[in-house]
């Protein structure tokens, strides 16, 4: 199939794109959230930019979402209003939790594929149909060697974010040793007053990224409210012990003895000093870590779940339109496209 999706999660796309299907990217001049195109990433020929102006002729068999206001704009590159639909929430709900409606709440023409459990148990998506395409990530290896006695992390704009993250509570980890913070906006933790608790390390592209993260003893995961973060999974899959709070659908994918998980932060710090002080216990435990993240997000589970969903939603769209309308809603569609003060004969 050929599917038109934007570039806005490089991490989950960098996954999409690995599928059997052509991957139809929006591009502009600007290389905006509009057009970033491949921003530079190395993926297949079957990933291809595309000009705004060249979708309609394209000939897109099925269009995926990823924000609300895309399904417009796909509207109108598309030149029409009806097409195979699938939105992918990538987020769990930040306002009026547990009632949240999802924006996409009673439709017939979207399925929702939400890439956690916890963001489909939290969502109100009341009539649309639904699924859960759990993650998947491109396995870096068994990077791990833990030879520097420090933690690290990923956090995009961890200032900014701080609470919903976890940023306030790295200092606590920080006086085991030192955490270094990979992710844009880091240069901004040294503003905090931590002094050398918390190093931001800035955006690194991701291969030297994954071999800078897996000299660290640790990764240290504490964010609050999210999905499920892909730099955890990242770090599992390179055999890294991970310590981890147990909030969200954290618990689904980290065990216990992949390093340790709780909501007692005190109980995370004691693990990270064992971890500190025993490299060997480290190593087993990343171990753990990627033998259970590899059962549950390996790249070909994702990319068969994807195809699966992807093939389903084509095939009943297209069975939804061959299906003859009720008389009754033929006439009352009929009606309202008449010019104002007209009458059915």
């Amino acid at each position: 199939m050929r599917i038109l999706v934007w570039h806005v999660h490089g991490g989950w796309m960098d996954a999409f794109v690995r599928g059997p299907h052509e991957y139809l990217i929006p591009t502009t001049p600007e290389r905006d959230g509009w057009g970033l195109g491949r921003g530079g990433r190395d993926w297949g020929t079957n990933a291809v930019e595309i000009a705004p102006e060249d979708v309609a002729d394209a000939g897109v068999d099925l269009v995926v979402l990823q924000r609300p206001e895309e399904l417009a704009v796909a509207q109108r590159l598309l030149g029409r209003t009806d097409f195979p639909t699938v939105f992918v929430e990538h987020n769990a709900p930040r306002l009026d939790v547990p009632d949240s409606l999802h924006p996409f709440r009673d439709r017939d023409d979207v399925t929702i594929a939400h890439v956690t459990h916890w963001n489909a148990l939290m969502w109100d998506c009341g009539s649309t149909r639904t699924t859960v395409v759990e993650h998947g990530v491109v396995d870096p290896g068994a990077l791990y060697t833990g030879e520097l006695e420090r933690f690290g992390a990923v956090i995009n704009e961890p200032v900014r974010r701080n609470r919903v993250v976890g940023t306030d509570l790295l200092p606590r980890f920080g006086a085991v040793a030192p955490v270094d913070v990979f992710g844009m906006g880091t240069e901004k933790l040294a503003g905090l007053g931590h002094g050398d608790l918390l190093v931001g390390l800035g955006d690194v592209k991701p291969d030297p990224m994954h071999a800078a993260l897996a000299k660290r003893r640790a990764y240290v995961h504490a964010n609050r409210w999210t999905s499920l973060g892909l730099s955890l999974i990242e770090s599992m899959h390179m055999a890294m012990p991970v310590l981890v709070l147990a909030t969200t659908d954290a618990s689904r994918t980290v065990p216990a003895e992949a390093g340790a998980i709780a909501t007692d932060v005190d109980e995370l710090v004691r693990a990270s000093r064992t971890l500190l002080e025993d490299p060997d216990e480290a190593r087993r435990r990343g171990l753990v870590a990627r033998e259970a993240v590899l059962a549950r997000h390996a790249l070909s589970r994702f990319t068969a779940d994807w195809d699966a969903l992807l093939d389903d939603v084509h095939t009943e769209h297209h069975a939804r339109m061959r299906t003859p309308r009720p008389e009754r809603e033929t006439e009352t569609a009929g009606a309202a496209a008449l010019p104002a003060g007209g009458r059915s004969s």
